[in-house]
């Protein structure tokens, strides 16, 4: 009886996935029949958005269904994530997914209302974005080993900008502190122009920020660059070397941006939704719009862009907790 039972439920149990697998099959085969919205937790008319959109558009062609970008920035992108979080897992609705979302505000602020991981299908990694480590020009560096000497013999002097806390600038600067023993003082600025702005008038000694922000200074001479913070060199900025190669084995700290949607959305569609959206992101027309930003093309499938979020929010994880950063 009791074996005769468990070959019953085995046979059931394979009968009910066998037809899960059907309704999923058929689901992705008839999507998209509504249009699709793109959450962008960031404002409009920023820097996310410029690639964003045009992506959205490629998307529409290949679907042959609307693809738009609705904006909920607030709550250092948690607001936007939550909203898709909480969304039917049908393919409808997806999320402009960044670092912040996932790896940082779930850990500065535990009562966020999602997990950054288990809260998610991740469909596809889409950019990066390098971080530079710069040193103003009157500065007595030239490499990223004088920045380490000179922070040594004079601790609690030397200033780092960034683009905000808990911001990718501000944990590269960290991450920075710990691996070197240095204390560098953090300076935050709501954002990267104004931290760029006083780094060229000599208020702050270095800044870690994104690369299109910094590249013309640079390339100037009124910026020196350092290192990039990213595991491969800047495509724009090749002559620099990564913080990795200087002897800061493993430091990788990069901003980030792919799609997403709600855990529990249909593999079949996950999958169909990386495979457009690699399409698009590789037409050149719209790879050169994305790279003219200073933003490099980084294409991952869904399970390497999850593998990579799991290790990237780990990282971050250190790095938050060992320097006990907190929002106010």
């Amino acid at each position: 009886m009791h074996a005769s039972f468990a070959i019953l439920a085995t046979v059931a149990l394979a009968t009910f996935s066998q037809a899960r697998d059907a309704v999923a099959q058929d689901a992705a085969a008839q999507y998209p029949h509504a249009t699709i919205q793109i959450v962008n937790p960031y404002a409009a008319g920023g820097p996310v958005d410029a690639f964003l959109r045009p992506i959205a558009v490629g998307m529409s062609n290949v679907l042959k269904q609307q693809v738009i970008v609705i904006n909920k920035p607030g709550a250092g992108t948690a607001i936007g994530a939550g909203f898709v979080a909480h969304a039917e897992p049908d393919g409808y609705t997806l999320l402009l997914s960044a670092a912040t979302a996932h790896a940082v505000i779930p850990v500065l602020t535990p009562k966020v209302g999602y997990d950054g991981l288990a809260s998610f299908a991740f469909i596809s990694m889409v950019t990066i974005i390098p971080n530079v480590m710069v040193a103003r020009a009157g500065l007595p560096v030239k490499s990223v080993g004088d920045v380490i000497a000179l922070a040594k013999a004079n601790p609690g002097k030397l200033t780092f900008a960034s683009a905000g806390l808990g911001s990718q600038p501000h944990l590269a600067g960290e991450l920075f502190r710990q691996m070197t023993g240095t204390d560098i003082i953090h300076v935050p600025y709501n954002g990267a122009a104004p931290a760029t702005t006083d780094l060229l008038s000599g208020q702050i000694d270095l800044a870690f920020l994104n690369a299109p922000a910094l590249i013309q200074h640079i390339q100037s001479g009124a910026l020196r660059g350092l290192a990039v913070t990213t595991a491969r060199r800047a495509g724009q900025l090749p002559e620099l070397p990564t913080l990795d190669e200087l002897g800061l084995k493993g430091f990788d700290v990069a901003s980030w941006f792919g799609i997403s949607a709600p855990a529990r959305t249909p593999r079949p569609i996950v999958d169909k939704l990386a495979a457009v959206i690699a399409k698009v992101v590789t037409t050149p027309e719209i790879r050169a719009r994305i790279e003219a930003q200073g933003t490099e093309i980084f294409l991952l499938g869904p399970d390497a862009f999850a593998a990579y979020l799991r290790q990237d929010a780990e990282r971050m994880a250190r790095v938050i907790k060992a320097a006990n950063i907190r929002t106010e």
